[in-house]
């Protein structure tokens, strides 16, 4: 039970040993909570599912199951199993991306943080579950104007700051921060689906990292 009323404080005046009333917005508090917690269990049983079963070979009922909710209350939140694809993908995107942040965040250099951040995105993809879902089905379920739209979404930003950061210490000659970063974005997430469709990942990976950290190193200023 939700109780943020409590800290609004209850109503005064009523009978000795009668308890108050509930406030007026205690009912929806508790809709709100329990809105939210199907919400979060509908997109935990989409990150199981699709993870372990890719999208197509997971379905409707096996979601709402896994869920322990009705059909009908899975489509009451998302009218589609694309819709919960995408906020699955959206949440494991967000995931790997705050992964990328914390290994940049002891970066000696803008350049290398950049580094850091690709490397640790492309250590996500070596997770069978996550390469499934932000690389392998996502473009194929989202389309690519989508997939891109949410890729640059929740990446371009901090990618163009870091090289905007880079060009003004002198560390890169960067013309227009905002191409390059999406000429990154998509360096990366072609080589992540190269590392998740290897015969041999981690050796995959290890290459695209090799690449990636040369394509910066090209906007090195000497």
């Amino acid at each position: 039970m939700s109780l943020d009323y409590v800290a609004q404080g209850r109503a005064t005046g009523y009978t000795s040993g009668v308890p108050n009333s509930p406030a007026p917005d205690e009912p929806h508090s508790l809709r709100a909570e329990q809105v939210a917690q199907t919400r979060a269990a509908l997109v935990a049983a989409g990150r199981d599912l699709f993870g372990a079963l890719g999208f197509a070979a997971t379905s409707v009922d096996d979601l709402a199951r896994h869920a322990r909710v009705t059909t009908g209350a899975l489509y009451h939140h998302f009218p589609t199993k694309a819709k919960l694809f995408e906020a699955v993908f959206v949440a494991a995107h967000d995931e790997v991306l705050g992964a990328s942040a914390k290994a940049a965040g002891g970066a000696p250099t803008h350049v290398e943080a950049l580094a850091r951040g690709f490397d640790a995105f492309l250590d996500a993809v070596l997770k069978p579950d996550l390469a499934r879902i932000v690389i392998i089905d996502a473009p194929a379920v989202l389309g690519l104007a989508r997939y891109t739209e949410l890729d640059e979404q929740y990446a371009f930003a901090a990618i163009v700051a870091a090289l905007e950061a880079a060009a003004a210490s002198g560390q890169l000659a960067v013309a227009d921060p905002q191409t390059l970063a999406r000429l990154l974005l998509g360096a990366l997430t072609r080589g992540a689906m190269l590392i998740a469709n290897s015969a041999e990942p981690a050796k995959t990976r290890d290459e695209v990292s090799a690449a990636m950290r040369a394509m910066l190193a090209g906007f090195a200023i000497s």
